[in-house]
């Protein structure tokens, strides 16, 4: 038996991280047809088997084989919250207990999926409750796909529609788990996979400057938001540790790259606090940087209090000046009003806190 025919065999290994053609190889290895692989393959990423034993047009023996040299290791919906507005927080539960949160957010035009890509974070952002939490781990790329499909089905389930969007805007910075984010999205958009259309795909960074960069040379196809939140470099270190190592000079010249490398949509992420970046000296900093960037759009986001931080929410009247002095100077933005509030699902509120309902 050669290496790669005895690494394919070995106990105990996920066999979501096999490939279809590694799959395959286990078969013919074991003197089986080579078609029970696209069996298999159909079963883990297009009828979402939870185990082997669901997988039914396969015999018996079969399965008992797959269950001897392989695991399939599912993230499980652990608890729901419903919100009065319609969105749905899900806690999810990977295979050794760790917990991350999930959000279905339903709007007239489209159901969007905000997903997960790290069991806590590392990046200690001021206003953001995951900020505060210790990162655990990443999340394989099987469990991104996993939440997914878990919130596609309550999609389904409650609003008798599929998902049309997702955006990893849940726990984590996307860009520090860059291998299975990009596996997972590979996933989502296969044809053998949920086939959706990586145009509406959008993975948001605080500012990785390299990982920026690296998604142009890589050419993805998704959109790419970053979150802005302060127009100098002084106020984003304030709320914002990562922009002592990456700050916005190098972010520009980063989204100047992606964008130059894939025609990719930005977009800026900018939430307003009070007495902090709500100012029209805020504003005009926040203009320079956009006219720096091949950015579509400006993102104004409503603040959403959580309990560990100092931020509040600007008036309706500051807002609507900001807006204002923003639309007076052809910037094209928006503001997104928070989904989910009452139920800590909204922007920076992820926190696996109690309150969710258990399954």
């Amino acid at each position: 038996m050669g290496v790669q025919s005895a690494n394919i065999i070995q106990k105990n290994r996920n066999i979501r991280q096999l490939s279809l053609t590694e799959l395959e190889q286990f078969f013919e290895t074991l003197g089986e047809k080579k078609f029970r692989a696209r069996q298999v393959w159909e079963w883990l990423w297009q009828k979402h088997a939870q185990s082997f034993a669901d997988m039914t047009n396969l015999s018996k023996e079969t399965r008992q084989l797959l269950g001897e040299h392989f695991f399939l290791p599912v993230i499980a919906l652990d608890a729901t919250q419903y919100s009065s507005d319609g969105t749905i927080k899900s806690r999810f539960k990977t295979h050794e207990g760790h917990l991350c949160e999930g959000v279905l957010i339903p709007t007239e035009n489209r159901n969007t999926a905000c997903v997960s890509s790290q069991i806590g974070c590392s990046l200690s952002c001021r206003f953001c409750a995951t900020g505060y939490m210790e990162r655990k781990r990443n999340l394989d790329f099987d469990e991104i796909y996993d939440e997914v499909v878990l919130i596609n089905q309550q999609s389904e389930r409650t609003y008798g529609k599929k998902l049309s969007n997702i955006v990893f805007m849940g726990m984590g910075e996307p860009l520090l788990n860059y291998k299975n984010v990009l596996k997972a999205i590979e996933r989502i958009t296969a044809e053998d996979g949920l086939a959706m259309s990586p145009r509406r795909i959008t993975v948001s960074t605080a500012g990785v400057a390299k990982m920026i960069r690296q998604l142009g040379d890589d050419k993805v196809r998704f959109k790419l938001a970053l979150s802005l939140h302060a127009g100098n470099d002084k106020k984003r270190n304030e709320i914002m540790p990562i922009n002592e190592t990456n700050n916005l000079s190098a972010l520009v010249d980063a989204l100047n790259h992606f964008y130059k490398m894939t025609k990719n949509e930005i977009t800026l992420e900018f939430i307003l606090f009070k007495d902090f970046n709500d100012s029209i000296q805020d504003a005009d900093e926040l203009i320079k940087i956009y006219r720096q960037v091949p950015a579509d759009l400006v993102n104004i986001i409503e603040y959403n209090p959580i309990e560990f931080a100092r931020f509040e929410k600007p008036s309706e009247e500051k807002v609507e000046k900001f807006m204002a002095y923003l639309e007076k100077n052809k910037v094209n933005a928006r503001l997104r009003r928070s989904r989910g509030k009452d139920i800590d699902a909204a922007c920076g509120q992820l926190a696996n806190k109690s309150g969710l309902a258990d399954e």
